[in-house]
């Protein structure tokens, strides 16, 4: 099967038939092996490995957790042509595609002394940046601009988030990243801003669990909101958070003894009332 790659008008080499062969066989396992493992017929599997019939998304899913690959591998990387050294570093967990690096290049613009811009992603751009994140003409048309204090060579954006999930970090509030292009150095407890075709863009801190179960657990600064996880094959983007800027002061954060002592002159000023009322009462 081929695979028509969006604008270019090229068709781009599905590899997924010629990868699960390769596989099996390296593996040493039979048909049968393969075909009992991921609870189908073994004809079915055949028709698979010899482009007789097309998988759908949950056989996809099958093949990629019965090999620990992901699938943008098992479709796009040739894995007869990658080294004994590569095969051996994907099979102990350092898929690019689930690792992050070298996952596909990044849509950037560049100012006039071919410096790196940083993208301004309001959220009315939001929905268009779903579909258009990849699409350098979509990046070229937002708004760009340079802050002199972050470190040269590095690439930032900056992304308006919405709600009160990371309060307090106000709704509105513009959030730049720094772009992460290896996710086995995310940091858990740190920042990150986490792009996925489902959840959009969100603004949460991060626990790692990559290397453990694939997927990242998101918390949100704002404790009414529960944590959640989201896989790595779903997500496209990371940024690590570096700063953010907010028309709006954040709530104060009044030290104990301060609220102690507002609630004791509220207890007086209760008390005085009451008193008047008794008062005037007698009266």
């Amino acid at each position: 099967m081929k695979k028509t790659d969006k604008g270019s008008g090229k068709k781009k080499e599905n590899f997924f038939s010629s990868n699960i062969k390769f596989l099996r066989k390296r593996k040493g396992w039979t048909q049968d092996d393969v075909a009992v493992a991921l609870g189908m017929k073994r004809s079915t599997l055949s028709g698979y490995e010899n482009r007789v019939a097309e998988p759908p998304l949950e056989v996809l899913l099958a093949f990629s957790e019965h090999y620990r690959i992901a699938v943008d591998t098992l479709l796009k990387v040739d894995l007869s042509a990658l080294s004994e050294s590569q095969l051996s570093q994907l099979e102990r967990g350092a898929d690019v595609y689930i690792r992050g690096s070298g996952l596909r290049v990044l849509a950037t613009t560049v100012d006039p002394e071919n410096e790196e811009n940083i993208e301004l992603v309001p959220e009315r751009a939001k929905a268009g940046y779903r579909t258009g994140y990849a699409d350098p003409e979509f990046i070229s048309q937002l708004p760009t601009f340079q802050l002199p204090f972050l470190s040269p060579g590095r690439k930032y954006r900056t992304f308006q988030i919405s709600g009160d999930s990371m309060l307090p970090i106000p709704d509105g509030a513009w959030v730049t990243g720094e772009y992460v292009q290896d996710w086995s150095t995310i940091v858990s407890g740190q920042g990150y801003i986490i792009f996925t075709m489902d959840d959009g863009i969100v603004f949460k801190v991060v626990e790692n669990l990559i290397r453990e179960e694939h997927k990242l657990r998101l918390y949100s600064l704002n404790p009414l909101y529960e944590p959640y996880d989201v896989d790595v094959r779903d997500i496209r983007e990371v940024w690590k958070f570096v700063h953010y800027i907010s028309s709006e002061l954040p709530d104060p954060v009044i030290p104990e003894n301060q609220v102690m002592s507002m609630l004791a002159r509220l207890k007086r000023d209760v008390d005085e009332l009451k008193r008047e009322r008794e008062g005037g009462r007698t009266n």
